[in-house]
């Protein structure tokens, strides 16, 4: 069996979201084992922000609030910050030609916050976009946003990190608005 050279795999162009609520912490959803294209659950932290594929033609703020509404129903948002450019994260060896449909050494993303201008209600992870989506989560909380980068798979620490960093200001302004 021929070993997979990781560096001439190209990175998945996605998008993730940082939804933060009036108190200034973040959404998180836990993913559904049996779904788990990455297979967190297995590297002991299920959890993560909503994220997903940019789709062909489709610009990144759209692909955003796209996945948004399809992984957890929420609509009502407003934008309040981009991080300043993409964040990578690679996956581990084991997973090279396995994961992410065996096409990519891992993703490439760019990263919104929002503030959520709804009510709770309208978040519904078991039954995301109305109804017509397959869900991704199997639960959802708030958490504060330093906390992340504890709660993700290890091999995506790295890119929590620089998350939390572009968006460190963020919750003392959106618990002050």
């Amino acid at each position: 069996m021929s070993k997979i050279d990781r560096e001439k795999m190209p990175y998945r162009d996605c998008v993730g979201t940082a939804v933060f609520n009036a108190r200034g912490q973040v959404f998180i959803g836990r993913r559904k084992p049996e779904d788990d294209p990455e297979d967190s659950s297995e590297r002991g932290a299920p959890w993560q922000m909503p994220q997903g594929g940019i789709d062909k033609g489709e610009n990144p703020h759209d692909a955003a609030v796209r996945e948004l509404f399809e992984e957890t129903s929420i609509r009502s948002i407003e934008l309040v910050a981009e991080a300043p450019g993409w964040i990578y994260y690679d996956l581990p060896d084991d997973m090279i030609g396995i994961a992410l449909k065996g096409k990519y050494r891992g993703q490439r993303q760019r990263w919104f916050a929002y503030r959520f201008t709804g009510t709770e209600s309208e978040i519904d992870v078991l039954e995301p976009g109305n109804g017509s989506m397959p869900a991704e989560f199997d639960m959802w909380r708030w958490e504060e946003l330093d906390r992340l980068p504890d709660l993700i798979v290890p091999f995506k620490k790295q890119a929590y990190l620089e998350v939390v960093r572009a968006f460190r200001e963020l919750p003392s302004q959106l618990r002050r608005a």
